[in-house]
């Protein structure tokens, strides 16, 4: 049995589910060690594996009280995830990063005799404060970028890529035709939640573009539920067809017909966009942890596939003119989409499940 532990955001789960569906193709039994928050219960890449909700608690960024209850959490959680792995004679664990992972790593890492093999990925372009804990007593970290900063000393590296769900991987190579005629499909993405910066600036952007643009354009954008209907009224009487949702769970199809994205730069949205190889306009999330979704970012603007509008200086002027400066320019969206496409690592799930099979492989010799 190999245990992976990921929780909270889709961008822990999403990898952690592309993973579960590679192993279970090759008939390897999963069981799901993940968090009261998660949505993983009702993904299909579950469906079949035993589940376990462990207790843990956020510690970074925390009041001292709250970081206290946090740890106080997380060694609960580490002795329930040890008992649980010796019971269910783990052969792995792979964590996907944030504290839901702490538990069952630290529970592997003390079963000695039986000690399952660890398995640590990293998603973002700066390895996460939990990864850090975490990497030099692993078996292997697993990277999706070469330059992931932040990474200790003992820890033992291999960049695989970031796995994305199957559909999304299934994308790559399919090929982009920049708009040059006839309707613009912006799609507008926010994560797994939204972005309420999203909802208050893009209508009015949208608004302010050129004629010419505006009447060529059909928009589908994620928007959080309580912003739905003011999204609504900023679009209305603009003539623009848009679809407005707070999760569209058809995602593969959309970002297939896309010819441009807006989008936070979470690891995961970035692999998708690799993957449908679509040119983007990244504006990352100021509050992430370390400042990695800048620096998740940066590593596609630099390739030429993505360009970055801090949210700092994010207004519907400067959105307005970025969207208007790419939307004139296809040959400058089919250079990026190339770019894009050249970032892909549709094989991801497949390179992590060999390197936790060679680990186990190695240990059984």
């Amino acid at each position: 049995m190999i245990a992976i532990a990921a929780g909270g955001t889709g961008g822990h789960l999403f990898p952690a589910e592309a993973l579960a569906a590679e192993l279970s193709a090759r008939g390897e039994r999963i069981a799901l060690f993940t968090d009261a928050r998660s949505a993983a219960f009702d993904s299909p890449a579950f469906a079949q594996a035993e589940r376990f909700v462990l207790q843990g608690g956020g510690v970074a960024g925390r009041s001292a009280l709250r970081a206290a209850q946090g740890l106080a959490q997380l060694g609960q959680g580490t002795m329930v995830a040890r008992g649980l792995l010796r019971r269910l004679g783990a052969r792995a664990v792979v964590g996907f990063g944030g504290y839901p992972a702490i538990p069952p790593a630290i529970a592997a890492l003390t079963l000695r005799s039986t000690r399952p093999v660890l398995v640590i990925h990293e998603q973002n372009a700066v390895l996460g404060r939990a990864n850090r804990l975490l990497a030099p007593r692993a078996d292997a970290l697993a990277l999706t970028y070469a330059e992931t900063a932040k990474v200790p000393g003992g820890a033992k590296p291999h960049v695989v890529g970031n796995p994305v769900r199957p559909a999304l991987a299934a994308l790559a190579g399919h090929g982009y035709e920049a708009p040059r005629e006839g309707a613009i499909r912006l799609l507008v993405t926010g994560g797994s939640l939204g972005a309420r910066v999203f909802a208050d600036t893009v209508p009015a952007a949208i608004a302010a573009l050129p004629e010419s643009l505006r009447h060529r354009l059909i928009v589908t954008q994620q928007c959080r539920a309580e912003d739905l209907e003011r999204v609504r009224a900023a679009y209305a009487g603009t003539g623009i067809p848009v679809e407005l949702s707070p999760f569209f769970s058809d995602m593969p199809r959309r970002l297939a017909t896309a010819h441009l994205v807006v989008a936070r730069a979470g690891a995961s949205t970035l692999a998708e966009l690799a993957c449908a190889g679509r040119p983007a306009l990244l504006v990352p999330l100021p509050s992430a942890i370390d400042d990695h979704q800048a620096a998740n970012a940066r590593a596609l603007a630099e390739a030429g596939a993505a360009r970055v509008l801090p949210q700092t200086e994010m207004d519907a002027g400067a959105l307005s003119s970025l969207l208007s400066t790419w939307l004139l320019a296809p040959e400058r969206l089919a250079e990026a989409a190339r770019a894009a496409s050249s970032l892909a690592r549709p094989q991801a799930a497949r390179d992590l499940a060999d390197l936790v099979l060679a680990l186990l492989r190695r240990k059984a010799s």
